[in-house]
């Protein structure tokens, strides 16, 4: 089954969820966490690797979270996604 097959049936699934056995989606959903656990890692041009990597040691996570985090930074920065603010007034555990 190819990531399109896996991605139609779960949008299926999603519009007529009434209709749907809890076998079948319980089927569909771990086809698809094997398709993204077992998917390859994006691969990109040699001096954004390096610079990856650079940021990865300063950030203290492995590749796949930094590339993680950069994307949500910029999805958040973009209007892509909510921006997660701070109440000034609220309480903080120390850090900044």
């Amino acid at each position: 089954m190819t990531t399109s097959d896996t991605a139609a049936l779960l949008e299926d699934a999603a519009d007529s969820i009434a209709d749907i056995s809890r076998a079948d989606l319980q089927i569909m959903l771990r086809r698809a966490a094997l398709l993204l656990r077992n998917s390859g890692s994006i691969a990109f041009d040699d001096d954004i690797e390096e610079a990856l990597r650079d940021l990865s040691g300063e950030f203290g996570k492995t590749r796949n979270d930094t590339v993680r985090f950069i994307v949500r930074e910029w999805m958040e920065q973009n209007t892509y996604l909510p921006v997660h603010e701070l109440d000034e007034d609220g309480t903080v555990d120390g850090t900044a």
